[in-house]
Formats: structure tokens, sequence, C-alpha cells
């Protein structure tokens, strides 16, 4: 079922104008020419909409609930995959899941957030939002990998790291710190992608990566819109105008050199044809693992943290 955001609306009321007269055409009537004339018009009006969006409508793109998630990634992406759980410290948090599989015949450690596809699995993955025992399993699979010689790639949709009591008195700060420190550590490749939101500590504790690709519609951010507007007007209504004024987009952090290359989606959005979006991902992946293949480890580091350096002297 179609779902549509609500600067679409004019594309919402042609689409249900041509289910309309597809029912009429299925009773005999002979519409076919004024069905895909409407058809027509539709796409237009979608893709005029989607070439000028604004950073506040990228957003909420970025949040479309079906968007591709972390599990469909490594259903269509990776084979053999073996899901890992626990911290060794605390226990299991299932808005960061990770494992080992094989991506294109080679071996490979993936890590992630899942928001969940359902109400009942969006509490099951608190959302996407992590726990410090997340980050800490995050850790302890990077190490892994790093010990064995796998790359490690991370898929990165999240509002931001889970500000609960709890996590705040486990030591959220400190495990989102370990992890990015991980992520600059590790001496095999390592690519990450930001295929929805990246806000926060949340997303950066696992994008600190060699190569970093983003969705064209995806956002990165070290806070949301929402929060910033809280902060900067102690009015959280001011979201849009925030997002307006934050360079969050992914034509901003290819700018700034945060990122390294954007991901065209589908006209429309990720979530029009998700099928299609993952198989350019994977190709996508591929080629950024293709340009670290035989680097040792040293030159890993080096470039990793060179990458990193560029970004802070170029932005200071």
């Amino acid at each position: 079922m179609r779902s549509y955001l609500d600067f679409e609306k004019p594309v919402a009321e042609l689409d249900s104008k041509v289910d309309e007269l597809r029912a009429l055409a299925a009773g005999g009537t002979d519409i076919g020419e004024e069905v895909t004339k409407i058809e027509e018009k539709a796409a237009q009006a979608l893709a005029d909409l989607y070439a000028n969006l604004t950073p506040w409508q990228k957003t909420l793109v970025a949040r479309h609930p079906q968007r591709p998630h972390f599990t469909d990634f490594v259903n269509a992406l990776i084979t053999e995959f073996t899901p890992l759980a626990g911290d060794r410290k605390f226990g299991e948090d299932e808005a960061l899941m990770g494992g080992f599989g094989r991506f294109q015949g080679e071996s490979i450690c993936v890590v992630g957030q899942e928001k969940g596809a359902s109400t009942e699995s969006r509490i099951k993955h608190n959302f996407g939002m992590a726990r410090p025992e997340g980050y800490r399993k995050a850790v302890r699979l990077m190490e892994m990998a790093d010990r064995f010689g796998i790359p490690v790639l991370s898929i990165v949709d999240s509002a931001g790291a889970y500000p609960g009591i709890g996590a705040e008195e486990r030591g959220q700060a400190e495990a989102i710190a370990r992890s990015t420190d991980a992520c600059l550590s590790l001496g095999v490749p390592n690519v990450a992608i930001v295929t929805g939101e990246g806000m926060s500590g949340g997303a950066i504790a696992i994008t600190t990566a060699n190569r970093v690709l983003m969705y064209e519609h995806a956002i990165y951010s070290v806070i949301s819109p929402e929060a910033a507007s809280s902060i900067l007007w102690r009015d959280g209504t001011k979201a849009q105008e925030a997002a307006n004024s934050m360079k969050i987009t992914a034509q901003d952090m290819l700018r700034f050199g945060v990122i390294d290359t954007i991901l065209k989606e589908p006209v429309g959005g990720a979530h029009r044809d998700p099928a299609m979006m993952i198989a350019a991902t994977g190709e996508a992946i591929a080629q950024a693992f293709s340009e670290l293949k035989g680097l040792d480890a040293d030159a890993v580091r080096k470039q990793r943290r060179q990458k990193f350096l560029d970004i802070g002297r170029k932005l200071g």
C-alpha cells in the first residue's frame, strides 16, 4: 500500500484518480487513454517535487517507514549471515544488529541500526535507537573482524542513541566514544552507508569509516532538527526552520567532504523501489571496498585518519 508524505498530496490526488479510472476500466469502460494521461501527469508532478526538495522535506523522506531497513539489506546482499548477540557486559540490544556473512562471496562483518517495519518490530528494535550495550556489541564485532582480517560494513539509519535514564546510567556517551574509536582503529577496510537518518553520536559511532556513502535523500547531522529547535529557540515547533538552516542533506555533506559518494534514489525516494535501491547499494558497496583492496593495515588506518583530519581542516 502506498504511503504519501504531506507535501506529496498533489501526487496522491492524481494517483487516487488513476485508481478510480482503473476500477472503471475493469468494469468495461474504455478510458485507457485518459488513464495514461493522468499517470504521466502524476509521474511528472512527482519528478518536479523531488527535483526541488527542501532540507525539511528530505528529512521527512529520510524518515519514511517504508525505506529499506538493515534486515532488508542483509537478506538481499549478505549470504550465510550469522547474527551475533550481546555485549558480554550487560545484555543484548535489538536496535543495533550485527553479525558475519559473505558479500559477493567474500567474508564480511555487518553492523547497523534496525528501526523495524511494523508496530511490533519497531518496539522490539526500539525504533533503531541503540543503548550502550548495542555500541559495545558493535565494538566486539569490529574487533573480532579486525582479528581475522574481515572488512566491516556499517548500515546507518537512526534518529540517535537512546536517551533514557538507564542508558545514561550504563555509560551511553562512553560506549559511543569507544565505538567511534574502534572504527578509527580498524586495520581492515570499513565502509559506512547512511540510508535514512544519520543522527548524532548514534550514527557517528559506526560511521567513522574509510568510505562513507549516503542516499540522495538521507540526512546526517550531530542533532535532529527537533532537538536543535528546542535548544536554539526553546520551541520544538520550529524544526522545519532548523532543518533548513543546519546543512544536513547529502548534497551538503558531499560539499563539506564529510561523505564520499551520493547514491541516487528512484524518483519519489528509495521506498518507491526498494529492490532496485538495494541492488544499486550493493554495487556501490562493492566499488567502495574495491578501492581499498590491497592496502595493508597501516595504510588503511592512515587513509581513514587522513580523511577525517581533512574534514576538520576544511570545516575549521
